[in-house]
């Protein structure tokens, strides 16, 4: 699948310059049971002080091609695959986190680096560090199962941009990946892991593999101080810029860092998923992979909850890998409450949120806009949330409150564009967070 790179985010640019060292963090990668995050021992390298916590996530999901040609079906063989992602918050050290919770074999890393982003596939010389495992390089990741790296010196600032980097020299049969990542993904045939040219990368993805998390140990955070964004392709950013970074967690991201006072904001969105319905290619139900993906992660406070308009519209003929379950306004409404009592039970705070309108896109029926209607409803005035945010009225056309603002609208009708993410961040309270 190719793709035509776009110019990333010009603020990235404009941060000061870090650097790499070469010390690696004593920090042993331990492969986790299937659904839970792997721990690892603490660093004895005086890299900053506190536990390791979230920067940058993605919810993995099984191989599927429901939009297109991608990686994850057939998987790699010999090949070396580059990707890029922006961290939110900031600290000395980083370690990345690889899932094979989908994968039908062990999953072989032959070797991983990590470097400072430059231009399309290429990074910036001078410096590409490799990561260890253990304080190998290589290592196996088990079926179902998912692993840290060591950690290696490498100070970061919130909204700053990484590069990681994976040879996977054996088979690895088909690939757990992450669909929409709303940004290019790069492969080269061979062992590219510590080229600074992007001349080998040749193709391009849209999706994400292996690659779940990037953590940070240092910086100002607290303890318990990270956001996770959860929900379906709304949260997922469909409809934003390629290589923007302007999904609204992203426009969250930035709002935090432009008060002084920036936090992880971790995007567990995945597109199509559904609360109450499992998929074939839109991921486990919401209540499943909530305690996978967001109960798992580290020094989290609060959780934004955006999710359901799939289990309202899935069941027509135009979902993607046919028609789900009719999901009632009360079923979705007991799903809400089970993800409320999830994240309660953690101690972590639940925002929820109304959902987005509708109207002209092919989810567009009568029957749908009532149950749509019915559930903002209850989230505006039940009082089941800790909080509620009101995506619906931020981003309708006041003219038309079931349709969305043209201005704020991809094009799709379901889907805000870049200006409708800026007005979802924006209706969020940061005292609320």
């Amino acid at each position: 699948m190719r793709t035509t790179n776009t110019l990333r985010r010009a603020g990235i640019a404009l941060l000061a310059a870090t650097t790499l060292t070469t010390l690696p963090l004593m920090a042993t990668a331990t492969a986790a049971v299937p659904g839970e995050k792997p721990t690892a021992a603490p660093s004895r390298a005086a890299h900053g002080a506190g536990p390791w916590h979230g920067a940058w996530a993605a919810s993995p999901q099984a191989p599927s091609a429901p939009f297109g040609p991608n990686w994850s079906e057939q998987g790699f063989t010999n090949h070396t695959v580059r990707q890029i992602v922006r961290v939110t918050a900031g600290g000395t050290a980083a370690r990345i986190e690889l899932s094979n919770r989908y994968g039908t074999t062990p999953l072989r890393i032959t070797g991983a680096t990590v470097a400072r982003t430059a231009e399309g596939g290429a990074v910036q010389a001078g410096t590409v560090r490799h990561l260890t495992f253990g304080q190998g390089r290589s290592v196996t990741v088990p079926m179902g199962g998912t692993v840290l790296s060591d950690g290696v010196p490498l100070r970061l600032k919130a909204l700053e941009s990484v590069t990681v980097t994976l040879h996977l020299a054996g088979d690895t049969g088909p690939a757990t990946f992450h669909h929409a990542a709303g940004a290019t993904s790069y492969r080269a045939t061979g062992d590219h892991r510590s080229d600074v040219s992007g001349a080998a990368f040749r193709e391009t993805s849209s999706s994400w593999y292996y690659l779940t998390g990037v953590e940070v140990l240092g910086g100002k955070a607290p303890r318990r101080d990270a956001i996770v964004t959860f929900g379906d392709s709304i949260t997922d950013g469909v409809g934003a810029t390629q290589d923007a970074d302007n999904r609204y967690p992203d426009e969250l991201a930035e709002r935090l860092a432009a008060t002084g006072a920036p936090r992880a904001v971790l995007n567990h969105g995945i597109s199509g998923n559904q609360v109450v319905n499992d998929t074939t290619w839109a991921g486990e139900k919401g209540i499943e992979r909530f305690k996978k993906d967001v109960l798992t992660e580290r020094g989290v406070r609060t959780v934004i909850v955006l999710e359901g308009i799939n289990d309202i519209g899935g069941s027509g003929p135009d979902f993607p890998g046919g028609p789900t379950p009719d999901v009632s306004v009360e079923r979705l409404i007991d799903g809400h409450r089970e993800l409320i009592r999830q994240a309660r039970a953690k101690g972590i705070k639940v925002i929820g949120a109304t959902l987005t309108p509708i109207k002209g896109s092919f989810y567009d029926t009568p029957a749908n806009e009532a149950k749509r209607d019915a559930f903002n409803e209850w989230v505006r005035t039940s009082g089941a949330y800790d909080s509620v945010v009101d995506f619906d009225r931020a981003v309708a056309d006041p003219a038309d409150p079931d349709r969305m603002l043209p201005a704020y609208d991809s094009g799709d009708h379901l889907h805000p564009g870049d200006a409708g993410y800026r007005a979802m961040a924006e209706a969020l309270d940061l005292d609320e967070l």
